[in-house]
């Protein structure tokens, strides 16, 4: 059966007949185990043209395999090569490869020649191409004398390289004697054989080095010509050189440089031809010269140009068409084309074909008695010639074969044997080359085997295509078969397809493909399996992808990259710059799921990609990074169009780092009047590099630019050229022009000078003119220096004038001023006010009426009336004394005001005068006016002392400010029981002579809270309060302190030290024990306080009220309960009451004085009764309860 490489593969049919691949051919993997007989096979050869260094050893590489090993021998021209005989030449062992040393003697010419390897066993004989062996050669330059070259500008020149010839040929460049790259351009340009074409010459292209240079690759080499010197002169100088020799009619006149159409330099002709090998790369070149420089286009007259081949070079004086084929024959056309015409030349091109394969002859494996053929196709232009051997020997003379026929190209084998097995070669070949191709028949007769490793595993990752290999060999060549499981039957799905390598493919492997694969290789001889095992993994996945950023040069920007993948696979993460490795640099840094880039750079910008790698697979996510910051300066700013008020700047915009540029602003510089002080400009968008600027005359400017992004300005550019503008008289006059007089005969008139840019020129000055106003006087006129004042003397009393202040230089006059209006000096007003009223609106507050003076009797600007008041005497002692006199201003031109503040019961004094900018007038007449009483101050203290069984004794002074005569004292007091609720209010009045009061008939051991105040006939005081305490008896205990005027005991004793006091505080502890347990048994049953249950039998769930009727007091809730608050009862000690404890706010209980603290910071209302709320005026003042008074309830 034959055996043929066929790259095709089938699909399982989904029928019911196992899947089976009959194969009559083999794919070109499928090679012969090499335990096995084979012929020889060339593995690896030199190239067939082989040019070698001549400094080194010549290595003639040959290499084959073959069972048994092969021997090697070599022909050189055509003739055996006797190794043997050669010392300098070795093989090998075990290859074919020679090694010729001529390092040590010989020469590489010696050895120069065409060579061919021969690789023999017994089944055959392959042959190596034929290897052409040439040293490469680098010669000198030949010496030449080169004379100097002098020709007129615009003229066209080449200057001939005509390098020597090498193998392999040079690379040619042209430099200087620095080794410098000769610059090129449209103008100038280096063709393809290495001159230097010149369309035209400028005298720049004056020198003496232009220097040819060859550069030999293969060894390393380069060889330079003599330089050539070039003189570009114009047309003045050549006229000078030759006038003593020439004529007139012989001179070069504008001929030099009048402009020429184009002529071709390079190629010749209208026409050329070029010839070109397929695969090559096609060169068309076209240099033409003229005055200006033509322009070069290309086209392909019967055709388009292949846009993927095309390339231009060269400044496009070269067209190059890479890979080029048989279709890009035809003929081209370049035109040359610059403002007086065109030219243009035809080039044809032929493109011819080395050999090259169609069907190259494959090696061929044939059990006896089987039928096989070998083809070796090839094309060319012209079309080649076939040849065939057999063993290294033209098949003519070959030993006969009758199991083969030649047919051509083809050779056709029927029913070999075992001594049909060779080498063939084939041999295709036409003027351009050759190809040789070796193939071998090998008879054998082979089981199947399987040359797949046994129970190989194959991981592949879920939902991508599954290859399980079933590498096999076999003569005849085997069927496969594939099973999956072990029982399980051959495979006959159509998501399976079997490769005719046997390869098993999965085009999508699911989890449910994982298992074991059995492939079976059976043919006549017997038959072969093998298992492999398929593991699915998961795929690994990007959950968190790095994203796009945008940050600013120096910040830190980092990117995320979240991997997920399969338990069993370990992935690794790099990261990649631009696909390439990141920069070796600190400031870079990788963890876990993070690259952080630190202090960013410009060059940080790119692309960064996050790879995450296993051992199956691999994925990837990239982002990029913007690295934006304020754009660099402008720079090279230039001015332009310079005229005498406006000039145009230009500049070159700096790098936007990537923020595009809104807005260039411009400053300026008047180095004259102001150097070193940049003014704003102007504005202009960051789309425009140019700006018209309008200028002052007389001054110096400089000028630098900013760019502006969205980040912020960038540093200025450098100034620009200085440029003086022209002097010219001032554009305007000064400002803030006023006349005010400092004395009463003078007028001083002051402006704002011109600055020195608004000087507009040299000299300036000021013309300051002057007049009355209302007067038929002229315009009296000075000229004064560049100063800011002036002052008029003699002038009449403030009289208005006309003012006008004048610029002016050496060049004239600013245009006419406006007249503002002045006053000359004012002085004081001659008279006071007249018909002064004092009207009094209540105790404190006088309203005062006044006549206005006459104007003229000011004698300046009228500012106001000025009322000076002050307190002479009290009514009530009629005590004169002056004191510190106030002052009411009142702008303008009032006639009236208000006096606020006044104090009550006492005898003032005012007057009125006028103001004006000098000063005061005259005071009017003293008017006197008296303020009513007023209600009296809070008593200035209140003091409580000698407290007694029944009584308590109360000692005062009087109101620091009576503010009237006191009519009486009012005395107000109530006591306080154990639950802090208010008693019965008792009211008492005391004559106002009085310091002293005893209150007798209280009850003993009761706390009494009393409430003082004094009297006028306009009304109540200020309350002041206290609280103080009777004692238990004469020898009772001692009162607490309750605060600074608090009662004391008469007689004190040590109470500690009584038996009663430690008998009554052990009942009092007995009966607190038994009043808890009775609580805590109560509470658990669910029982009821007795306040409880009172409050559960009235109405209000909140307070029991004092009983009107016979004057005891209603439930208090001790302030260690953690009940709600009742109303009248004391604040917690926090003195905050919560909105929520009671319906009624403390407002209730303090005469309507919401929220205030009296003098010794107690809170205000704390014991004040609900029904009976105190009516007296003022505040009141409460004191925590002590443990004392919580004690003194249980007696």
């Amino acid at each position: 059966m034959q055996l043929k490489i066929m790259p095709k593969k089938k699909r399982l049919s989904a029928g019911r007949a196992p899947l089976m691949l009959f194969l009559c051919q083999m794919i070109s993997a499928l090679e012969v185990p090499l335990d096995l007989v084979q012929p020889p096979t060339i593995t690896q050869q030199s190239p067939k043209d082989y040019i070698i260094d001549p400094r080194e050893n010549i290595v003639i590489q040959c290499e084959a395999k073959g069972k048994p090993s092969p021997s090697f021998s070599w022909t050189r021209n055509g003739t055996h090569f006797d190794i043997d005989k050669d010392p300098l030449v070795t093989m090998k062992p075990g290859s074919g490869t020679l090694t010729i040393n001529i390092m040590s003697e010989g020469k590489a010419e010696t050895y120069e020649g065409v060579y061919q390897c021969t690789a023999r066993n017994e089944r055959g004989a392959a042959i190596s191409n034929n290897i052409v062996i040439r040293p490469s050669r680098s010669p000198l330059w030949t010496k030449e004398k080169l004379e100097p070259i002098i020709l007129r500008n615009g003229q066209s020149l080449v200057l001939p390289c005509r390098p020597p010839i090498g193998l392999p040929p040079p690379i040619i460049f042209w430099m200087d004697n620095s080794f410098q790259r000769l610059p090129q351009s449209e103008r100038v340009s280096q063709g393809l054989n290495g001159d230097l074409y010149f369309s035209n010459v400028l005298p720049e292209d004056t020198r003496e080095d232009y220097i040819c240079y060859a550069r030999f690759n293969h060894t390393q080499t380069i060889q330079q010509k003599q330089p050539i010197s070039v003189k570009v002169i114009s047309v003045d100088e050549l006229n000078d050189t030759i006038a003593a020799n020439l004529s007139d009619t012989e001179f070069y006149g504008a001929k030099s440089h009048r402009q020429r159409p184009p002529t071709f330099l390079t190629p010749d002709g209208n026409t050329s031809r070029k010839e070109e090998l397929r695969g090559n790369v096609l060169s068309l070149e076209c240099i033409a010269e003229g005055l200006p420089t033509p322009i070069i286009y290309w086209i392909k007259e019967d055709g388009t140009l292949p846009i993927n081949r095309t390339f231009y070079r060269n400044f496009k004086k070269t067209l190059q068409i890479v890979q080029v084929t048989e279709a890009d024959s035809g003929n081209y056309q370049c035109i040359a084309k610059n403002a007086l015409g065109a030219i243009h030349h035809t080039i044809s091109v032929t493109v011819k074909a080395a050999p090259y394969w169609i069907i190259a002859p494959q090696n061929l494996v044939l059990s006896p008695e089987e039928d096989g053929t070998l083809i070796c196709r090839a094309n060319g232009n012209p079309k080649p010639r076939i040849s065939w051997l057999s063993n290294g020997v033209p098949i003519e003379i070959a030993p006969d074969d009758p199991s083969r026929k030649i047919d051509g190209d083809t050779i056709i084998f029927s029913k070999v044997q075992e001594r049909s097995s060779a080498v063939y070669q084939c041999n295709a070949s036409n003027e351009y080359g050759y190809l040789l191709a070796n193939a071998f028949v090998n008879v054998l007769a082979e089981p199947p085997r399987i040359l797949t490793s046994a129970n190989t595993l194959y991981q592949v990752i879920a939902n991508r295509p599954a290859l399980l290999d079933c590498a096999f060999f076999g003569s005849p060549l085997p069927t496969i078969e594939w099973f999956k499981g072990a029982k399980g039957s051959a495979l006959r799905e159509d998501i399976y397809v079997l490769h005719e390598n046997g390869t098993l493919e999965i085009p999508v492997a699911q989890k449910d493909s994982t298992g074991t694969y059995t492939c079976v290789a059976r043919n006549k001889l017997g038959m072969a399996k093998n298992d492999v095992h398929l593991e699915i993994k998961d795929p690994t996945r990007i959950i968190k992808q790095p994203e796009y950023a945008v940050v600013q040069r120096g910040s830190t920007v980092s990117f995320e990259c979240k991997v997920k993948h399969d338990h069993t696979l370990i992935p690794t993460v790099m990261w990649l710059k631009d696909h390439g490795e990141l920069p070796n640099d600190g400031r870079f840094t990788v963890d876990k799921d993070h690259l952080v880039v630190a202090d960013v750079n410009d060059d940080d910008g790119g692309t960064y990609t996050c790879v995450a790698n296993t051992t199956l697979d691999n994925v990837s996510a990239s982002a990029v990074l913007s690295v934006v910051d304020v754009p660099n300066p402008p720079f090279d700013l230039e001015l332009t169009d310079q005229l005498d008020r406006s000039v145009q700047l230009s500049w070159t915009p700096g790098d936007d780092n990537n923020s595009p540029i809104t807005k260039f602003i411009i400053e300026y510089e008047d180095a004259m009047h102001e150097p070193g002080l940049w003014h704003h400009q102007t504005e202009v968008p960051g789309t425009q590099t140019t700006a018209q600027l309008k200028l002052s005359p007389y001054v110096n400017y400089s000028f630098r630019v900013m760019a502006e992004n969205n980040l912020g300005r960038s540093l200025p550019s450098e100034a620009s050229e200085q440029y003086l503008t022209k002097a010219a008289e001032p554009d305007k006059n000064p400002t803030a022009v006023e006349g005010l007089g400092s004395e009463p005969d003078n007028l001083v008139i002051t402006w704002k000078p011109l600055n020195g840019f608004e000087s507009n020129g040299p000299g300036l000055q000021y013309k300051v003119s002057w007049r009355q106003k209302d007067g038929d006087d002229e315009w009296t006129s000075v000229v004064v220096a560049n100063v800011s004042k002036y002052i008029v003397s003699g002038t009449p009393t403030f009289v208005p004038y006309l003012i006008k202040v004048q610029a002016l230089n050496d060049a004239g006059f600013a245009p006419e001023p406006a007249a503002v209006m002045g006053h000359s000096g004012e002085d004081l007003p001659m008279v006071a006010p007249g018909n002064v009223r004092v009207n009094v609106v209540n105790s404190t507050l006088a309203e005062v009426h006044w006549d206005p003076v006459p104007l003229k009797s000011i004698r300046g600007h009228l500012q106001g009336y000025r009322i000076y008041y002050w307190k002479a005497q009290s009514s009530l002692t009629r005590n004169r004394r002056h004191i510190e006199k106030k002052i009411l201003t009142f702008q303008g031109s009032k006639t009236h005001g208000m006096l606020p503040g006044l104090e009550p019961f006492s005898h003032y004094t005012l007057n009125v005068r006028v103001v004006n900018g000098k000063g005061e007038g005259p005071a009017s007449p003293d008017k006197v006016f008296n303020t009513p009483e007023g209600v009296p101050s809070a008593p200035s203290s209140l003091k409580i002392v000698n407290p007694t069984l029944d009584s308590l004794t109360l000692e005062w002074e009087p109101p620091s400010h009576p503010n009237g005569i006191l009519t009486e004292y009012t005395l107000k007091y109530q006591p306080i029981n154990s639950t802090h609720e208010l008693g019965p209010l008792v009211d008492l009045k005391i004559p106002a002579n009085k310091t002293r009061w005893i209150l007798k008939n209280l009850n003993f051991s009761t706390r009494y809270k009393f409430y003082f105040y004094a009297q006028t006939a306009a009304g109540s005081g200020i309350q002041i309060t206290e609280e103080a305490i009777t004692t238990v008896d004469e020898a009772g205990i001692l009162p607490p302190d309750v605060g600074a005027g608090k009662a004391m005991a008469s007689r004190q004793v040590d109470i500690a030290t009584q038996g009663w006091f430690i008998g009554l505080m052990c009942a009092v502890a007995l009966l607190i024990l038994i009043l808890l347990i009775v609580c805590f048994i109560r509470r658990n049953k669910g029982g009821k306080y007795p306040v409880k249950e009172k409050e559960d039998a009235h109405a209000d769930p909140e307070i029991q009220p004092m009983k009107e009727d016979d004057g005891t007091f209603g439930e208090y809730s001790d302030a260690e309960d953690h009940k709600p608050l009742k109303k009248g009862s004391r604040t917690p000690s926090d003195r905050t009451v919560k909105k929520e404890d009671s319906d009624d706010s403390l407002v209730d209980y303090g005469e309507g004085v919401n929220g205030q603290f009296n003098e010794d910071g107690s809170f205000i209302g704390q014991y004040s009764g609900k029904k009976e709320k105190e009516p007296a005026e003022g505040n009141e003042s409460s004191e925590a309860p002590s443990p004392v008074n919580a004690m003194n309830s249980f007696v």
